[in-house]
């Protein structure tokens, strides 16, 4: 039977209103080279602090994009290699 960890993190709004977020299961999976070129490219447009931060989503769609344009470019320049 597989593990499950929860990390329990709570985050306070104006009126008292907690939200539980669940720490996602990825976090104790082997990274692909497909993460680690997302994590290169993160670091290189400075958005590494606030992912390791807030995580992933709290990226704004633009961020995503970007990260996910260049993603693409390097891969098929790896591919035409």
């Amino acid at each position: 039977m597989e593990k499950i960890i929860l990390c329990l993190h709570i985050q306070k709004y104006g009126g008292g209103v907690a939200t539980v977020k669940k720490k996602s299961k990825k976090a104790n999976q082997v990274l692909t080279e497909r993460d680690k070129l997302k994590m290169e490219i993160a670091k290189e447009l400075g958005l590494w602090e606030q992912i390791e931060r807030e995580g992933w989503e709290s990226l704004t769609n633009a961020a995503c994009g970007r990260v996910g344009g260049i993603m693409r470019r390097k891969l098929n320049e790896n591919k035409l290699k």
